[in-house]
């Protein structure tokens, strides 16, 4: 495989940066995801951070060097860490669970699979025109799905979601694909602080017009720009699929053994836990914890998965 990939994530006017980002990939398989913490409930810095290392262990462990169900995989991927979620809040007595949005995409043999669960949001670009979306599963995308037109009391907040990974109900989880894959194709996946600003269109075109190096950083500045000083987290990870000029960035996985594997997530990870250590805001035991509580809830999903095959 050979791709361009550009990620940013920048903070707003909130507290702290509860978006987490990241990506790893094998010879023949790349995985993509970005997850935004909930506010209004407890560590949603930590909520994301848990569900994208669940996402990046679980595809360390299975693709080999791809997946033998895309699909499958991100749809049990997603679950495990809405498991991890609810055990981590169980585990420290918390009053209420962790939550976050995630939005997640395979590529392998030359197809794109994604999963969604929230308002996190894929978009895919073909030459300058929108190919696919993920639908947010709020209350208002949903009346607009519906046909309707709320109006004065009946109109929903678009921050409203139905679901999400940590709720205590099961999770609604989106998966489309296969869809095949054109050599320029891009792919952008987003928090809701840059599309909750800046338009679809607007999205769409700069994304097509300009190189994603230049496309994705003069977004972000555009959302926290009309987001103003409340502006929300402002988080966005672009991959273009072998385009015909090597984007600034490109990665090609063809030295990469069968065994091969390369990740940022734990990375970037990292770099924000030092940041947020110094101003207090996270606690490295607590990142211990979290990772214990995705191998514990993986060796727990093998466990079941072996007792069906029985």
């Amino acid at each position: 495989m050979k791709f361009g990939i550009y990620q940013v994530s920048r903070r707003g006017g909130r507290e702290k940066n509860e978006d987490r980002m990241g990506y790893c990939y094998t010879r023949e398989a790349g995985l993509f995801a970005l997850a935004d913490g909930m506010g209004g409930h407890p560590e949603g810095e930590v909520a994301a951070q848990i569900t994208l290392q669940t996402l990046a262990a679980m595809f360390q462990r299975d693709a080999k060097p791809t997946l033998a169900d895309p699909a499958r995989f991100l749809q049990d991927a997603v679950l495990i860490a809405h498991q991890t979620l609810l055990r981590y809040g169980t585990d420290k007595n918390l009053g209420d669970t962790p939550r976050t949005t995630v939005v997640a995409c395979v590529l392998q043999g030359g197809y794109v699979f994604w999963a969604h669960c929230g308002d996190s949001r894929l978009y895919m670009v073909r030459a300058g025109h929108l190919i696919a979306r993920t639908r947010d599963h709020s209350y208002s995308e949903l009346q607009e799905a519906l046909g309707r037109s709320a109006s004065g009391a009946e109109r929903f907040n678009r921050n409203v979601l139905f679901t999400c990974l940590g709720s205590p109900g099961k999770p609604m989880v989106d998966i489309s694909g296969p869809l095949a894959l054109e050599p320029g194709d891009r792919l952008l996946l987003c928090s809701d602080g840059l599309w909750g600003t800046v338009g679809d269109p607007e999205l769409v075109s700069q994304l097509a017009a300009l190189p994603i190096a230049d496309a994705v950083p003069e977004l972000v500045e555009q959302a926290l720009r009309n987001g103003g000083p409340r502006c929300d987290n402002v988080t966005a990870l672009a991959v273009e699929w072998e385009g015909e000029d090597e984007p600034e960035g490109a990665i090609s996985t063809q030295d990469l053994g069968d065994e091969g594997f390369a990740s940022t997530i734990q990375a970037a990870a990292a770099a924000l836990q030092a940041q947020e250590r110094k101003s207090g805001e996270l606690d490295e035991a607590e990142i211990d914890r979290s990772v214990r509580e995705i191998n514990e809830a993986i060796a727990q999903a093998r466990q079941r998965s072996a007792s069906k095959q029985k």
